[in-house]
């Protein structure tokens, strides 16, 4: 995790979901110079989250969960979040 918008979604993330896990992974490196990078080397993320609170949603209501708790921030400061949300293993 690197950037202020990096910190912003994590801190987003954790609270909406006091997730067991969380990662955010800048891949803005990666697409440099292709559609949606704005040279500010934080357009594109990985977030891998796991959180007790996805137990009752399926794969897709978890990426919405997931980019309704990151507001704004997908969309028009970030062009891509690659969504990995699970449900911690007992």
């Amino acid at each position: 995790m690197t950037g202020t918008v990096a910190e912003e979604m994590h801190a987003l993330l954790t609270e909406a979901f006091a997730p067991a896990r969380l990662a955010i992974i800048n891949d803005s490196a990666k697409h440099r110079g292709h559609m949606g990078d704005d040279g500010s080397g934080e357009s594109h993320f990985t977030v891998e989250i796991e959180a007790a609170a996805f137990a009752s949603m399926n794969r897709l209501a978890r990426q919405r969960a997931v980019i309704a708790a990151l507001g704004d921030i997908v969309g028009q400061r970030v062009h891509a979040v690659a969504i990995k949300a699970s449900v911690p293993e007992a």
